[in-house]
């Protein structure tokens, strides 16, 4: 291990000590908002110490190992030289470890996501290919225990959605489905085709974290906002109250229409959350153009051509462009089990990572 490396551990390991001592103090016990602050460094630098103490005293071990190699008893050698095998490879492992508890966390990445799921080329079957997705993270939702909720839809008559937007709630939402903004392509026989050809289409899907009222202010004046009819698919009406609210973002000339809710109160809360996080976004992209998970390189123009992830029904596979992953389990994958490729995903980004702090 580097001496930068080993310098930059032994200040995790200090700054672990000091919060720990500082949050048994009562003047930070007493303030709510300081000792929260605290307890959540303490917890983000937990795992990273303890993977510390244990390559530490694994390299002590390893020089206790050495010494035995010296023992007159050649059995006691031989054990030593075993021991000091198994010690080696722990060693590797937690240095590994460590390497990659070091790469630069994410701030987002405890945020709670608002999915954008957009119908693009493909007409009927990209509408409903777009509700399949829906379903897929609905169920891989369901699988991490975390909580979804419709913000806004428009759905088509036919079951499948021009446009649905949800928020997700849980631990590490956005670490896991960060990944997952970009042109989606399908590839399969419509149920409304005839002729049994291969159809392809493209759903877009846009991920962006949670903000709230810190992270992004938004000032009444700045609002326009309008009041109008809810409909559902054909023009039915879904209630006969103006409680569907369109507001528009005089500054930035963003738009956003929720009519789910049959109050108007909270159809303007929806989307208050919904503005407030593409301006996040919005933000982000200025602060940093070439930023792979911005909303804009996610959504693109929904053509086919431009896609990350291709699923193919008539061979049950999915192929993930970005890292050159091939699975042939699309039916479990589409029934929410989504981890093997994330799991793909974020140990590449790792990778990557890696390769630029060494």
């Amino acid at each position: 291990m580097s001496d930068t490396l080993l310098d930059k551990l032994t200040e995790v390991e200090k700054r672990y000590q000091e919060t720990e001592a500082a949050l048994s103090r009562p003047e930070v016990v007493n303030n709510q908002k300081e000792y929260t602050k605290l307890a959540k460094e303490h917890s983000s630098l937990a795992e990273v110490v303890a993977c510390f103490r244990s390559w530490r005293k694994t390299s002590e071990e390893i020089d206790s190992s050495k010494q035995l190699l010296q023992d007159r008893d050649p059995a006691v050698r031989e054990l030593a030289q075993e021991e000091l095998q198994s010690l080696r490879e722990q060693y590797e492992r937690l240095e590994e470890e460590l390497r990659r508890l070091l790469i630069p966390k994410d701030p987002l990445d405890e945020k709670n996501v608002l999915l954008e799921i957009r119908a693009g080329t493909g007409g009927d079957e990209a509408s409903l290919f777009a509700a399949d997705l829906f379903r897929m993270y609905t169920r891989y939702a369901e699988n991490h225990g975390w909580r979804m909720e419709v913000m806004s839809s428009s759905p088509t008559g036919l079951g499948g959605f021009k446009e649905i937007i949800s928020l997700i709630e849980g631990k590490r939402t956005y670490s896991r489905l960060k990944f997952e903004g970009g042109v989606h392509r399908v590839q399969r026989v419509p149920a409304t085709e005839a002729s049994g050809r291969i159809h392809t289409s493209a759903v877009t899907i846009a991920v962006l974290p949670e903000a709230d009222e810190v992270d992004v202010h938004i000032d009444e004046k700045d609002l326009r906002i309008d009041v109008f009819r809810s409909s559902g698919p054909g023009g039915q009406s879904v209630n006969t109250t103006d409680s569907a609210v369109r507001i528009t973002h005089l500054p930035t000339g963003l738009v956003v229409s929720c009519q789910d809710e049959k109050s108007q109160h909270k159809n303007k809360a929806k989307g208050l959350k919904i503005l407030r996080a593409r301006l996040l976004e919005r933000a982000r992209e200025e602060q940093q153009a070439s930023i792979s998970a911005s909303r804009r390189s996610m959504v693109g123009s929904g053509d086919r051509s431009e896609r990350i992830r291709t699923y193919n029904f008539p061979q049950s596979r999915l192929t993930d462009h970005r890292i050159n992953l091939t699975l042939y389990t699309l039916e479990r994958i589409l029934e929410g089990d989504l981890d093997p490729v994330v799991d793909a995903l974020v140990t590449s980004y790792q990778a990557e990572a890696l390769k630029v702090a060494s």
